[in-house]
């Protein structure tokens, strides 16, 4: 694989127009493909397999026309101080404003607080229900505008409104953070090369990289079904990834330069070299991404797949854009040894000039700390870790409500308006679904249902069943005393479905329990059932490809271990944040509760797949020293002396493109970005940086163990660059050798 990098970085180097211009071209078909695609919306939801499911189909069957997968809104009315909603003034503005809300050519229905039973107990709280025809993502702004208009004309005369439901879901905003984000990375860049050229061109091809995958994602949105959040991850994700594949080629081939070879044959070599790692720790993030297809969730699959391709982008640019930007470059990008001119490289070429050895830099220094303290740094970084993931122990999932947006935002006061007036539970109520075809009196185990839930603990009301015109099937609403996202609700979720087996029992009718609050659940229990048929695939799969890289079993098992640690104390850091409030004011958190569902599985996917970035990158280097003759130790000391500097600046990086998103005003991209952004911390400069030195110190020769057999059956893939060197030195005896002969 080197020799093939090594001659597509030379190849990118001398036809660097054409290059650059396929991926201009590609950005530009990109960008002219989103502007004229419609916007992304929220993506439909579904989770095959589930009752809740089950129960939605159902009534897509059952009850045509009634558009079970609409949009809905609640317009929620408060009267003012002293008045009531009943009073003549008051009802008169509701109900000019449901005859105005009717009029939507998209409306399906309006239900009238008076008619409907749906003021409060006070009488200062109202609300009228509006369904659509067509569901949130597919209504024209028209439409919108309309019910925000309404909204509006109500206030003008005097009362609070605010409105709730799905159907003004807005597209969510990352802030200003993403660009502080950005900007980090640039310092951190400019610091490490001392260099503003050389410090712009990672930062260009992220950028370029990631403005063709998500320009592709948007393009593409209206036809996959993709909604507002898989750009947003895809983005997040991609630039991280971006600028560090880019760091670590331009770092390497600055490295090359310092050695004396030409620019040529520098870019080569750096692709060839730390391109390799590039490849490989690529592959181990799209495992992971990909690998999210295992809980069977479209939308989480569909998350996982754009972010992978956003990766893949990521990976082909660093190959072949960067070396061709050096071309561009020229002498403009230094030598490894050049670049303190800026930064305090002038008093090293004034000290070797007068014959004093170099000062050892502080990733040589550390590494030396280590292998002389290996079991002190061991037992240090896995207590400290296992410290920070006690918090875990606790750890409540569920799925966002409107509960969980933030305070400035309608859906939020509408949330909390309903919340005052009708209980906690009313804005998580459930759907009760009896299927009585094939029974014998469906009208009768309509009734049983009803009333068995009736008697059960936490239920404050109960509809009437309401059949549908076949009269086989029934929807009856259940309304909790608890809110939707707590642990008492999915206790009643779960006592309905027991007690609706026993009805079947009985009668032969079914009972299926759905709507938005049985859906988390559901969707909760599933996720919490794949996660370690995922960690198995994903750590396995890595695993295999790890000891290809690095021929060994002993350190791709460490890798691993390693992982786990430092996923677990990120878990940690979010229960802290996320459900106990440990900081949330700091970092923008209005509302503690439940940590997302999703975010177990899908931390151990990306984090997985970012953590063995650092893995391949830094053991790389130290393998490439064992085999060309080091001793394990000083190969330690060697991989932190040329790679240290780069990992740290790499993960820097990313937790600062990552925490950018912790702006965002929609709760699960904050958490991911906080997740992620704490994850890398743990895992680059505690695991990484602390314990797999550590690790390597005391296992020595052991750590690069492979058996014979295994070693004769692995494909020998040449992470390490040995063919390079071959070449090289075939080249040296042979001036007029152009080409670089294959690897045998």
């Amino acid at each position: 694989m080197a020799t093939f990098l090594y001659k597509l970085g030379r190849l990118a180097f001398r036809r660097r127009h054409f290059v650059a211009l396929i991926w201009v071209a590609l950005l530009t078909l990109a960008g002219v493909g989103a502007a004229s695609a419609p916007p992304a919306g929220n993506s439909s939801f579904s989770i095959p397999g589930t009752e809740a499911q089950k129960a939605f189909d159902l009534l897509e069957q059952r009850f045509p026309g009634q558009s079970a997968d609409g949009a809905t809104a609640r317009v929620v009315f408060k009267a003012p101080a002293g008045e009531k909603m009943t009073d003549a003034g008051n009802k008169a503005t509701v109900e000019k404003t449901v005859h105005e809300l009717s009029d939507g050519s998209e409306v399906a229905s309006v239900a009238d607080p008076y008619q409907g039973n749906a003021v409060s107990k006070d009488g200062t709280i109202a609300y009228a229900s509006v369904k659509y025809d067509v569901s949130g993502m597919e209504l024209e702004e028209s439409t919108k505008d309309a019910l925000e208009d309404a909204a509006q004309q109500a206030r003008d005369a005097g009362l609070t409104v605010e409105i709730g439901g799905d159907a003004l879901q807005a597209v969510p905003e990352t802030g200003a953070t993403e660009i502080i984000g950005i900007a980090i990375a640039a310092v951190v860049l400019v610091i490490t090369f001392g260099s503003l050229i050389a410090a712009g061109l990672p930062l260009l091809t992220a950028l370029i990289g990631v403005g063709i995958g998500v320009s592709s994602i948007t393009a593409l949105a209206s036809v996959l079904d993709l909604g507002s959040t898989t750009s947003t991850l895809a983005m997040m994700i991609g630039l991280a990834v971006g600028i560090d594949y880019a760091l670590f080629i331009v770092s390497r081939y600055r490295a090359e330069l310092a050695e004396g070879r030409e620019r040529e044959e520098a870019a080569g070599r750096a692709v060839g070299t730390a391109g390799s790692a590039v490849v490989f720790a690529g592959l181990t993030v799209v495992i992971a991404l990909v690998g999210l297809a295992v809980v069977n969730i479209p939308m989480l699959t569909k998350m996982g797949v754009a972010a992978a391709g956003t990766v893949a982008i990521a990976v082909l640019i660093a190959l072949t854009m960067i070396p061709a930007l050096l071309g561009y470059a020229g002498r403009k990008v230094k030598p490894a040894g050049e670049k303190g001119k800026l930064l305090g490289g002038a008093r090293a070429a004034r000290r070797s000039e007068a014959g004093k050895p170099a000062k050892a830099n502080m990733g040589t220094r550390w590494a030396s700390f280590v292998v002389r303290r290996p079991v002190a740094v061991l037992l240090l970084g896995v207590i400290g870790l296992g410290a920070a993931a006690i918090p875990a122990t606790s750890l409540e999932l569920g799925l966002p409500d409107d509960g969980s947006q933030p305070t400035s935002t309608t859906q939020r006061r509408a949330y909390d308006l309903l919340s005052d007036g009708f209980g906690a539970g009313f804005n998580g109520p459930l759907m009760v679904v009896v299927d009585a075809k094939g029974t014998d009196a469906p009208k009768d185990a309509f009734t049983d249902v009803s009333d068995e839930i009736k008697g059960l603990d936490g239920v404050v009301a109960v509809t009437p069943p309401a059949p549908n015109k076949a009269g086989d099937t029934a929807t009856i609403t259940v309304i909790p005393d608890s809110k939707p996202s707590s642990v008492q609700t999915e206790d009643l979720v779960h006592a309905i479905r027991d007690a609706g087996g026993d009805i079947k029992a009985d009668t032969g009718a079914e009972t299926l329990v759905t709507g938005a609050t049985a859906m988390n659940i559901d969707v909760s229990q599933k996720l919490n059932d794949a996660l370690l048929p995922y960690l198995v695939l994903v750590v396995g799969l890595a695993f295999l490809l790890l000891i290809v890289v690095f021929r060994s079993v002993l350190v791709p098992l460490k890798a691993a271990l390693g992982f786990l640690l430092s996923v677990m104390a990120a878990l940690g850091a979010v229960v802290a944040v996320f459900q106990w409030g440990w900081l949330s004011g700091l970092l923008g958190v209005e509302e503690t509760g439940p940590v997302m569902s999703m975010m177990p599985i899908f931390m151990v996917g990306v984090v997985f797949g970012l953590a063995m970035d650092y893995e391949v990158f830094l053991v790389t280097r130290m393998r490439e020293a064992y085999v060309h003759g080091e001793k394990p130790n000083q190969a330690v000391v060697t991989g932190f002396k040329h790679g240290a500097r780069v990992v740290t600046a790499a993960a820097v990086i990313m937790m600062a493109v990552f925490a950018g998103f912790i702006g965002s005003s929609e709760s699960m991209i904050k958490m991911i970005g906080f997740g992620l952004a704490i994850a890398v911390f743990f895992d680059a400069f505690v695991v990484r940086m602390a314990i797999v030195p550590a690790v390597l110190a005391l296992l020595g020769k052991k750590a690069w163990w492979l058996p014979k057999w295994l070693d004769r059956a692995l494909p020998n893939v040449d992470v390490e660059g040995e063919g390079l060197r071959t070449a090289a030195d075939r080249k040296h005896t042979d001036p007029d050798e152009d080409r670089v002969p294959a690897r045998t």
